[in-house]
């Protein structure tokens, strides 16, 4: 593993599938021309729309938007993380799937969500995944990069759930992606401290593209994509409009870090 430069990228995405490709075509272009090896898209990326607008244009959604990873990584020479877009399963479902692309275009790692966000938001929203997505059953993987370090996957809603980092992190994990869509009103209390969270008690790096501002309706996301250093601390906020949040991945921080405080040494349950 190697020090480089790793990018969080921050969509306000729109039920317009071209239109939000354009946008983050734009958006990696700027990473990569700041200098970024690692690219990282929010959920949502291609298409934020109505539950019934995904599903029934689901199978171009999911066509386009991995013809899109592919040809961005090869054309900018760059491993991409796309954060989450819908993969038909039948008629009615979809995996809400995160995939991992090299700068050859081949795919490492695919994720398909297993937390669900089946919540009545207090701020009078109510929203219910579970009723087009069909829950992953497979943990998430952690792909060995020699060059980029072990790289952990997860989306959103899991980052209420530390069991799933901790398993990342047993399986290696030196960074912990949290590509996300999260409402504003629970962004504004949880998001970052919940991303501090796993990163300090994994000792990781954490990579967090977002979602921000309004998409349709009542639909309203927090933003603030951000990478954070496996002590905690920020290192770079694309605040509350669409940017890029990027940040050095540096491994001997990551080391200094595990020697200063060594708990993924000291755990009793395993």
């Amino acid at each position: 593993m190697k020090s480089y430069l790793a990018a969080a990228i921050q969509m306000t995405s729109l039920p317009d599938l071209e239109k939000n490709l354009v946008e983050a075509e734009e958006l990696i272009e700027l990473a990569v021309r700041r200098g970024a090896e690692l690219v990282s898209l929010p959920e949502n990326f291609s298409f934020l729309g109505t539950e019934k607008d995904k599903i029934t244009q689901a199978e171009a959604i999911a066509q386009q938007s991995e013809k899109f990873l592919t040809t961005m990584a090869q054309r900018f020479q760059v491993t991409i993380l796309g954060g989450g877009f819908p993969v038909p399963v039948n008629s009615t479902r979809v995996y809400n799937t995160a995939l991992l692309i090299d700068p050859s275009g081949n795919e490492l790692a695919r994720y398909q969500k297993v937390h669900l966000f089946d919540v009545n938001v207090p701020d009078g929203n109510t929203y219910r995944e579970s009723t087009t997505v069909m829950s992953g059953t497979q943990l998430p993987p952690v792909y060995p990069s020699e060059q980029l370090g072990n790289l952990g996957l997860s989306v959103c809603y899991d980052v209420r759930f530390p069991e799933l980092y901790r398993h990342l992190s047993y399986k290696g994990a030196d960074i912990l992606f949290v590509p996300a869509a999260f409402t504003a009103y629970t962004g504004k209390d949880h998001w970052q401290v919940l991303l501090q969270a796993r990163a300090i008690e994994n000792t990781c790096y954490v990579i967090a593209p977002a979602q921000t501002g309004r998409h349709y309706a009542m639909r309203h996301t927090h933003g603030h994509a951000m990478i954070i250093d496996p002590w905690g601390l920020i290192l770079d906020d694309a605040g509350d409009t669409p940017g890029v949040a990027i940040a050095e991945i540096n491994p001997a921080r990551l080391q200094q870090v595990r020697r200063q405080m060594p708990s993924l040494e000291h755990r009793v349950f395993v």
